[in-house]
């Protein structure tokens, strides 16, 4: 059944939320709708407090690691972590005390799928403790993979062959349509439907949510199955349009 799943996301060692497709690798025309002083073990510790399970950690960067590993030790066992993320260094996390490490960029080399990568990655840490970002921006016909901050396309589609064969490597996977992240303008529907009928494994989605009544929708839409992030229009993230209890509460219900 579709859950709410929080998220800290960390850029410069601070809990912020950013517009995802403003992200650039000089930092120019960076769009931030919120950023705190609250240290992303006071956001795990919270989610430990009200039982959320499955949120994710995104280093947005490089210089965030100590903040993330900060996170993961607050809420042991209960948050994902992502960004950098290579089979050097996701065992590492893994003892840090993540469930899983989310990867895209490392296993899309020069724009193209590495097969290889992706096993040993998925031997490292276990298939069960892997989860593939498949983050993605709308093309003209369907949705293509984007990697590196959502920056660089790749010519990989997100689609039901996909979907089947990445799910052999992980556990689970994250899905931000980057087009709307940040934005607060409403959910990629199609995007969402998609991903329902044709994931054979458990999937979050995660842009554009706006209101409570996104969670109910993403639910009838998806018959369930598929997850829901939202961020910058949660109240905990500076946002009006929807209250973090309210989420709890949906979960617990």
């Amino acid at each position: 059944m579709t859950k709410f799943r929080p998220c800290i996301d960390i850029h410069d060692g601070r809990v912020k939320q950013i517009v995802g497709s403003s992200l650039s690798d000089s930092g120019a025309g960076l769009k931030t709708n919120f950023e705190t002083d609250r240290s992303p073990a006071w956001f795990a510790g919270l989610y430990k407090k009200d039982g959320l399970r499955g949120g994710h950690v995104i280093m947005l960067g490089k210089g965030n690691e100590a903040a993330a590993k900060e996170a993961l030790a607050a809420y042991p066992g209960g948050l994902q972590v992502g960004g950098g993320i290579t089979a050097d260094n996701a065992r590492e996390y893994i003892d840090a005390g993540a469930s899983h490490v989310v990867v895209t960029s490392w296993i899309f080399p020069d724009g193209k799928l590495d097969r290889e990568r992706l096993e040993r990655l998925s031997k490292t840490v276990g298939k069960e403790h892997l989860v593939l970002d498949l983050s993605c921006k709308r093309v003209d016909k369907g949705w293509k993979i984007a990697t590196n901050r959502w920056q660089t396309l790749i010519d990989i589609q997100v689609n039901a062959q996909t979907l089947k064969d990445l799910s052999r490597y992980c556990d689970e996977f994250l899905i931000h349509a980057a087009d709307v992240e940040g934005k607060q303008q409403g959910m990629d529907d199609e995007l969402i439907m998609l991903l329902a009928e044709h994931s054979p494994i458990p999937c979050t989605y995660a842009g554009g949510a706006r209101t409570l009544a996104d969670l109910e929708h993403c639910k009838q839409i998806s018959n369930g199955k598929i997850d829901l992030t939202i961020g910058s229009a949660l109240d905990l993230f500076g946002g009006t349009g929807v209250k973090y209890d309210d989420c709890v509460k949906f979960n617990k219900a």
